[in-house]
């Protein structure tokens, strides 16, 4: 096939899915933000022309698989980096980390903005590790409390059950999300720890059934969503010692489990969800629903909304990938829907990576900041552990009028990888080229869709 050729319904599939974009961002100014010097739409159509060029430039220029292979290679002190030793000191750290979050929930300021827990829960913990683990690869692995734990716990060592694959990891996230966003329990500490006491125990007696290092490679909410995001970085432990890898290859490697796309449109569509909830347009719905639902009392009226609402995130983001992968299905080649559905998952793990980078790097640059105060006094008893507790957050250490840039270029970046993913696996997938090539025109709707949604997301939340 000519390149001519084989732009022309990349091109259709890509500006196509734009056209919802231009008039609905530009209806919310980012007003907390300097006057950009161009539209916000035509933000919109570069990044859509950019994915369209890069598929064009993939089709072209990567005509084999490149990416099946790691090429991981161990570093030097590597089998001690990764050794027993640290893996204690680091899951002693951890535990310490629980510990004190949760005499904090309890005996800290009742206030959230003053107590220790929700800040190192919410923000350092549930945002901070995703950039880590970006980073420098599966750190939560070594510093979670709960493996730590449960090293010392006797075990069943039972069969884990193939079916559930990772949805109790899937089902574990939305139910912390859901803590977050829904049930006002972030802003409770006490409400808070006993949250964090629950999922302990019943983490610890999953651990005790099945084992370890299969509840966490499998069903701990936590292990699952960190770890698919180390997959993005290029140092990776194998056999007790630490290497490094090809960028992106760590995904490819992404086995097939149950439940792995619905955690991906659970990781994806929280996010959009909590972009959503701060705009205009979520809160006329949900102040008609609340109105609806007004004979349950207003509380629990906007929970009921709220839960609601964040379903339908997750479901949209997963009828969306669904319908990316129907359409590939059409243009041949005799797999499943399943089939694809899994073969492709792996894309998206960037996509989830760059909506919580855009939407989150800057509460995690200005309230991050508060950790270092609170951390001197944790149980709000006069202390001053560190010497820090009379410090304060420093707004001018990331300039704000740089921030849409900034979002913009990680959106497209991200959406750009998640192409190359499903660009190359297509290659692997499909032994003739060109229909490789056709099957990615709908996964090219799919990241200009993506792209899309997550600009307009950006500006509902301004």
């Amino acid at each position: 096939m000519s390149p001519l050729r084989l732009l022309r319904p990349a091109l259709v599939a890509g500006l196509v899915t734009a056209l919802a974009v231009p008039a609905v961002a530009e209806a919310h100014g980012l007003v907390q933000r300097q006057q950009l010097p161009i539209p916000q739409w035509l933000f919109a159509w570069s990044a859509a022309a950019v994915l369209v060029i890069s598929f064009f430039a993939l089709a072209v220029l990567w005509p084999q698989p490149r990416l099946e292979h790691t090429g991981w290679r161990p570093l030097p002190g590597g089998r001690v980096l990764a050794g027993r030793a640290v893996q204690v000191v680091c899951g002693a750290v951890g535990v310490a980390l629980l510990l004190v979050t949760i005499v904090a929930g309890y005996a800290g300021s009742e206030s959230a903005l003053d107590n220790f827990a929700p800040t190192f829960v919410m923000i350092i913990f549930w945002v901070g590790l995703v950039f880590a683990s970006i980073l420098l690869g599966d750190l939560f692995r070594a510093f979670s409390p709960w493996r730590a734990l449960g090293r010392v716990l006797p075990s069943l060592d039972r069969p884990y059950p193939a079916r559930l694959g990772r949805w109790p990891a899937a089902v574990g996230l939305f139910a912390f999300v859901w803590i977050e966003l829904v049930s006002g329990w972030s802003e409770d500490p006490p409400m808070l720890a006993t949250a964090i006491i629950g999922y302990t125990v019943v983490t610890l007696a999953a651990q005790v059934v099945y084992g370890v290092e299969t509840w966490t490679t499998r069903g701990e909410a936590f292990a699952v969503y960190f770890g698919l995001f180390a997959r993005l970085s290029i140092f990776e432990t194998r056999d007790g010692v630490l290497g490094v890898r090809r960028p992106l290859t760590g995904l490819t490697t992404l086995d097939r489990a149950p439940g792995t796309v619905a955690l991906l449109a659970v990781m994806i569509g929280t996010v959009s969800f909590d972009g959503l909830s701060q705009g205009p347009l979520w809160r006329d719905v949900s102040t008609s629903i609340v109105d609806a639902l007004d004979f349950l009392g207003t509380l629990t009226a906007a929970k009921v909304a709220g839960t609601l609402g964040l379903a339908l995130g997750v479901l949209l983001i997963a009828g969306f990938y669904r319908l990316g992968i129907e359409g590939a299905r059409s243009v041949g080649g005799g797999f499943s829907v399943d089939r694809l559905a899994n073969a492709f998952v792996h894309s998206l793990v960037p996509i989830a990576a760059v909506y919580v980078a855009a939407h989150y790097l800057t509460f995690l640059l200005f309230e991050g900041q508060s950790v270092t105060y609170l951390a001197s006094d944790p149980f709000g008893r006069g202390w001053d552990l560190f010497g820090t507790v009379d410090g304060g957050i420093d707004y001018t250490i990331f300039p704000q009028e740089d921030t849409w840039y900034v979002q913009v270029a990680v959106v497209v970046l991200g959406h750009v990888a998640g192409l190359v993913l499903a660009h190359d696996r297509a290659l692997t997938l499909y032994k003739d080229r060109t229909l490789a090539a056709r099957s990615q025109y709908w996964m090219l709707g799919v990241m200009v869709g993506f792209t899309s949604l997550a600009l307009w997301l950006l500006a509902q939340a301004a």
